[in-house]
């Protein structure tokens, strides 16, 4: 009677593994393959979507280059020995960070290979903090600027007729920065 039962058990369990294994391969066949190509297909087109994504930003960030960097001609107002919508900026930068401006000199425009570079003279009085908040604003400014030289005024004689600590902490900089302005050239076809 136990080996009875136990043979109709294993009967059934053999029946339905099999149902089991039958039916999967009819209702579910060639679909996991399917779906795991279909899943890779997707994986490279959102690698392809996530580059493309990439791309227009670049390339956004090449136009505002472009369009805050290159003068249509030498009197464009980028081109000019002292830019005003530089000056501006430079200012409202200055002014927001709270850096006294000592003074402010533009200089005559040079030519160099290809683009124009204008320089500029800036003394301002301010602490290293700030001069550093200062120079990454400049980075972030979509002009194309360039630092060529600081010098901290920090002599000796300042820290000898300087009584309190406090007055030592703001530092007289000496910044020489220019613009780079390039100049849309007159295209010539030759025949």
């Amino acid at each position: 009677m136990a080996e009875k039962r136990n043979l109709i058990l294993l009967s059934v369990v053999v029946l339905l593994t099999v149902a089991f294994w039958m039916g999967s391969s009819m209702l579910i066949g060639e679909k996991p393959l399917s779906i795991k190509i279909l899943e890779q297909e997707q994986e490279e087109l959102n690698e392809n979507l996530i580059s493309a994504q990439i791309l227009a930003s670049k390339l956004d960030r090449v136009y505002t280059l472009f369009q805050e960097n290159l003068a249509l001609s030498l009197k464009d107002s980028l081109a000019e020995d002292a830019s005003m919508p530089f000056l501006r900026d430079l200012t409202d930068k200055l002014d927001k960070l709270n850096i006294e401006v000592l003074s402010l000199k533009p200089r005559k425009r040079i030519k160099e290979k290809g683009y124009y570079r204008s320089p500029y003279e800036l003394t301002v009085n301010c602490s290293f903090d700030k001069f550093g908040e200062f120079l990454t604003e400049l980075e972030r400014s979509p002009r194309l600027i360039n630092i060529d030289e600081f010098i901290v005024k920090n002599g000796i004689e300042r820290v000898k007729s300087k009584m309190q600590e406090e007055d030592l902490i703001d530092q007289v900089f000496e910044v020489g920065l220019s613009t780079i302005t390039l100049v849309k050239g007159k295209g010539r076809v030759k025949s």
